[in-house]
């Protein structure tokens, strides 16, 4: 299942916190040019690299297939950031 909506929480130094919703499928269809450009440079570097391109795509599927439910958590003084994929 492709992720649908990343939460990232962001606790400054001064104590204030902010939280941003951002979807997953309007950001990756404004992206989509992009996109388009980092697979061709994909393809270009596994075949530099010697490496199946149908490997390296069924590698970045499994990625994305695990990424629902992930939390990433840093911390350092009183500034934290908390990600956590949905």
């Amino acid at each position: 299942m492709i992720p649908q909506l990343v939460t990232v929480r962001v606790r400054r130094s001064n104590g204030r916190r902010i939280r941003l919703y951002i979807p997953v499928v309007p950001v990756v269809l404004v992206l989509s040019p992009l996109l388009l450009l980092a697979v061709l440079g994909g393809c270009i570097a596994c075949l530099i690299l010697h490496i199946s391109p149908a490997g390296a795509l069924r590698g970045v599927a499994r990625v994305l297939w695990a990424l629902p439910g992930t939390r990433f958590e840093m911390e350092q003084g009183r500034a934290a950031v908390l990600v956590s994929v949905g």
